[in-house]
């Protein structure tokens, strides 16, 4: 059996996988990014709510007499 002693550029990938200081940064960076991607789907969806409605009160308000008989 071959033993592979863990100096060198492996010692240093080994170091580098279980280094874990900067995983919180990514998770939390990871989790802005979905916070954000479902903010701008739930923004994009209350805005076209919105623009329907001001559609309908306009096309409500348009089909209104303008003038008034006695």
């Amino acid at each position: 059996m071959i033993r592979v002693r863990a100096s060198g550029t492996l010692g240093s990938v080994r170091r580098l996988l279980q280094d874990q200081r900067g995983l919180t940064t990514v998770e939390y960076i990871i989790i802005l990014c979905l916070i954000a991607v479902v903010g701008f789907a739930v923004w994009k969806q209350f805005g076209q709510t919105v623009e329907y409605k001001a559609k309908g009160a306009n096309n409500v308000v348009n089909t209104l007499p303008t003038e008034s008989t006695p």
